[in-house]
């Protein structure tokens, strides 16, 4: 059964920066995506970022544009994001999703994390 393992995130402050990784064990065909969501309240979930295992090709919502960057250490099956310049409104529960195919839409993704929560105070 494929699981995706997040960890990091926590509480950082408005300005600073934050790592999330994911994990995807039982999964490690080059010819996948993994992408970070987060759960907007007005646009439900929203992609912040995805990378192609195959060649590293990156994709970015624009919530985050300019303020994150998504990489991947395919041997190890893992993607990195890293989110800087924080700001209050990046407090959410960000998602780790996995797939076969990249795409901004959440149902694209068969697969998903439990969710690790982002805090960002002032």
């Amino acid at each position: 059964q494929v699981e995706l393992v997040e960890s990091g995130g926590g509480s950082a402050q408005v300005g600073g920066s934050i790592g999330l990784s994911c994990t995807t064990s039982r999964f490690t065909t080059y010819r996948k995506c993994v992408a970070w969501f987060r759960q907007s309240s007005e646009k439900g979930r929203e992609r912040v970022a995805s990378v192609w295992f195959g060649d590293g090709s990156e994709a970015y919502g624009d919530s985050l544009l300019g303020r994150a960057k998504i990489s991947r250490d395919a041997d190890k099956n893992t993607a990195f994001l890293r989110i800087w310049r924080l700001e209050e409104a990046d407090t959410d529960i960000y998602y780790c999703a996995a797939g076969y195919w990249c795409s901004s839409e959440a149902e694209v993704y068969e697969y998903w994390g439990q969710g690790i929560q982002v805090t960002v105070t002032s």
